[in-house]
């Protein structure tokens, strides 16, 4: 176990608990995560009740409304090789989604899936594809927040229509040379921001990765 700061002041514990094993004479790994933040944050009820009481918008609200509060949440990772050429993974996360988001995304809960096949059956052993699918949900006060106006880190624009987002992804990495890897990505992504009435859209990108 870690932990960071003083807890009565601000500051955050994780737990991480890691087991390796074999299943079917293939290793395998689960990872559990447990945490819980101590930090100064607004709430978003409170933020929804101060902008219906004043007639402030929802995100000047929240900033009024930042107090000493507490987040917690947890997550389950699993990665199991199938063969020695396929694996599969699965995560699962969840928070209590009553306060703002500190950092990364406006992201409550998620469940993700995916494959990573190496390339040996079509004679490319050092090429690797992969496929993965997420469905990202947020809480019912986050919720109420942005269809109130509220702005997020990165979501919120003035309504919501909600729907969880969900995302589809596959990756080709192509092995150039020894040590070399050109890689090519497409995500998908329904109801982006949670939002039904905006998208679907679609991302393309490329990474060349290089060790020297």
């Amino acid at each position: 176990m870690t932990s960071t700061c003083n807890y009565s002041s601000g500051g955050g514990y994780v737990a991480e608990l890691e087991t390796r094993y074999s299943l079917f004479s293939q290793p395998g790994k689960l990872r559990v995560i447990g945490w819980v933040n101590e930090y100064f944050a607004g709430s978003y009820r409170d933020a929804i009740s101060l902008s219906l009481a004043t007639g402030i918008d929802p995100t000047t609200a929240i900033v009024q409304s930042r107090q000493s509060q507490t987040k917690y949440g947890y997550v389950f990772n699993i990665e199991q090789a199938i063969t020695d050429d396929v694996g599969v993974f699965g995560r699962w996360s969840w928070n209590n989604g009553k306060t703002e988001i500190a950092a990364f995304t406006d992201i409550d809960s998620s469940l993700s899936l995916g494959t990573s096949i190496k390339g040996k059956s079509w004679a490319r052993p050092d090429d690797k594809i992969g496929f993965a699918g997420a469905v990202n949900s947020i809480s019912k006060d986050h919720r109420d927040y942005l269809a109130a106006g509220g702005l997020g880190i990165l979501v919120g624009d003035g309504q919501l229509n909600y729907r969880d987002e969900k995302i589809l992804e596959t990756y080709y990495a192509l092995s150039l040379v020894k040590n070399t890897t050109l890689t090519f990505d497409y995500q998908f992504m329904a109801n982006p921001a949670y939002n039904a009435d905006r998208g679907p859209i679609s991302f393309f990108s490329g990474r060349l990765h290089a060790e020297f």
